[in-house]
């Protein structure tokens, strides 16, 4: 796509931020004004906009899509985003572990175990840890807990857990990477961690390493986005 436009900015507009081109506020894919929570994350959508070059690579927006995912879809339908994140506290990944026999086991109760431990006492909850693949349901209660907990984020939040939850396939690690202080590399190697620990020992691989390194990218990239949304 042709560049069409020659100037990026940002303005302000009645406590939210916008992306401007050419002086005119930029809208959603379905035709929203695009109006964002903070200055910062509109720098970081103009940072998108504002290339060299007269052609425009449409992969090269993903703040800019996660923005109008949070407006067009997330803001219209936060309980069923909400109810489907609700599922990964039944079936987190942190929670189900080797044997206590196999050689996992111990690396996954020293990365796992405290970033689960820490969870616990922040949200009030209590899991289930489980050894094997058989499913276990959780507390009843840890899901009204959590979805309470869900129901108080944003859109932008929302968004951004959702992508990261995904990733991760688990909630624990998504809440923990939306915490101010969080330490997100420690976050996605808890997340990638049985993987890597496969690769390791069965080797590597470099079609396996470009998917290892898109999926990193994009943790960190809906970390940051969840970061400037409420910076």
């Amino acid at each position: 796509m042709k560049r069409f436009y020659d100037t990026v900015g940002t303005r302000e507009n009645g406590g939210t931020w916008q992306v401007t081109l050419d002086g005119r506020g930029l809208k959603t894919v379905s035709g929203t004004p695009q109006l964002l929570p903070t200055h910062e994350l509109a720098k970081a959508l103009a940072g998108e906009w504002d290339i060299k070059g007269e052609e425009l690579d449409p992969a090269a927006f993903p703040m800019r899509d996660m923005a109008d995912y949070a407006i067009d879809i997330v803001a219209q339908t936060k309980t069923k985003v909400s109810e489907e994140l609700l599922a990964f506290a039944d079936t987190d990944t942190l929670l189900y572990r080797a044997d206590p026999d196999e050689k996992l086991y111990p690396l996954q109760q020293d990365v796992w175990e405290p970033i689960v431990t820490a969870f616990e006492a922040r949200e009030c909850v209590t899991f289930k840890r489980v050894s094997g693949v058989m499913h276990v349901e959780q507390d009843p209660a840890i899901m009204d807990t959590l979805r309470a907990r869900l129901s108080g984020l944003d859109p932008f939040a929302l968004a951004a857990l959702e992508a990261m939850t995904n990733l991760a396939a688990s909630l624990t690690v998504g809440l923990s990477a939306l915490e101010p202080d969080a330490d997100i590399g420690r976050l996605w190697y808890a997340a990638s961690l049985e993987e890597e620990w496969q690769a390791d020992e069965w080797g590597r691989d470099e079609e396996a390493q470009e998917r290892r390194a898109k999926r990193t990218a994009d943790f960190k990239r809906a970390s940051d986005f969840a970061r400037l949304a409420r910076a």
